[in-house]
């Protein structure tokens, strides 16, 4: 594990784009994450919004082409990913680092056992035998809550949730430092939803990893999540502690998404959607890319991007609501 005082992954000034044909896709723009050792970012915003690229990134995944890292730098245990050779970047991923996807059902090999599939990684970054690893895969089913007998079964004859299981057992299998969770609940029901979060939690506090939750849904994020960046068309627009989101939010489009929860309090309330769509990247609106959904625009919004506002060490946001002076206009 790092040390305590450093940061598991610093991401500074990621921008990232698509490139195909004469379009350019403006996918990540000017983004700075922190991730402190054994605590968890929430990475929230809509469909399209950028969150999966950014994860990708953090692995060196991004498909070039038509994908490019256009600028910044990602720093994992201090060493900038994006500076790793072939052999360098094989060695953390599974081992340093891990994600699990969204979707078990494709992430799975169809014609290898569950315990192969898990054995694979360890064999490769643990050094073991055939033998050895296929023990320690057994161990790994039961961490998830599986019996370690089912490690010669294949995908098809485990449920959903019994799969995301597996998945989760994959990533965890090396111990890795940090945990990228991409949706890892989107195809589940409620009931294994709540079930694979708290698994995926106590093991997150049991070996002091750091974890980054992507994800659209804000009572995950309250469930699981220290600070939370809330992401829209490739920026990150507001950046905070967990109170700081939840209690002291600034953004239009935080506000926006907490005022499209349903009021459980009071069934007879009406949603507040967001109107309009999120833009298309490859056309983003001049200034701030929400002024035209915004409720609260003003002229400037649509001229000029605008600046980040610190409201305190943690809590920043990207509009020009506010004045340097004034930080309560919402």
């Amino acid at each position: 594990m790092a040390d305590e005082m450093k940061n598991t992954l610093e991401i500074k000034g990621l921008t990232i784009q698509y490139v195909t044909g004469d379009e350019v896709v403006h996918a990540v723009t000017g983004v700075n994450i922190t991730i402190p050792v054994g605590k968890t970012l929430g990475l929230v915003g809509e469909t399209g919004a950028g969150k999966t690229t950014t994860a990708l990134s953090i692995l060196n995944l991004v498909p070039d082409p038509p994908g490019k890292i256009i600028s910044g730098e990602i720093f994992l245990e201090g060493e900038d990913v994006l500076k790793m050779n072939d052999k360098r970047l094989r060695e953390i991923r599974g081992n340093m680092v891990a994600m699990v996807f969204q979707d078990p059902m494709t992430s799975l090999n169809p014609i290898k056992t569950v315990g192969e599939q898990i054995a694979e990684g360890i064999k490769i970054h643990r050094k073991v035998d055939d033998k050895a690893s296929l023990e320690q895969a057994k161990s790994m089913l039961e961490l998830v809550g599986i019996p370690g007998g089912r490690a010669g079964e294949y995908p098809h004859q485990f449920s959903g949730g019994m799969k995301q299981r597996v998945v989760i057992a994959i990533a965890l299998a090396c111990s890795p430092d940090l945990l990228i969770a991409d949706e890892p609940t989107t195809a589940l029901d409620v009931t294994i939803q709540a079930q694979v979060l708290k698994l995926i939690n106590e093991l997150r506090e049991q070996s002091r990893m750091s974890m980054l939750m992507i994800t659209h849904d804000l009572g995950i994020v309250a469930e699981v999540c220290d600070t939370v960046a809330i992401m829209y068309a490739g920026r990150i627009v507001e950046y905070g502690t967990l109170e700081d989101i939840f209690d002291h939010l600034r953004h239009p489009y935080t506000k926006g998404l907490f005022d499209s929860l349903p009021d459980i309090g009071n069934r007879r309330a009406e949603l507040k959607p967001i109107r309009g769509l999120i833009p298309d990247p490859v056309n983003l609106p001049p200034g701030c890319a929400f002024h035209p959904r915004c409720d609260y625009a003003k002229p400037e919004c649509s001229q000029q991007l605008p600046a980040i506002k610190r409201i305190s060490d943690m809590h920043y946001v990207q509009c020009h609501l506010y004045a340097d002076t004034d930080m309560s206009m919402l």
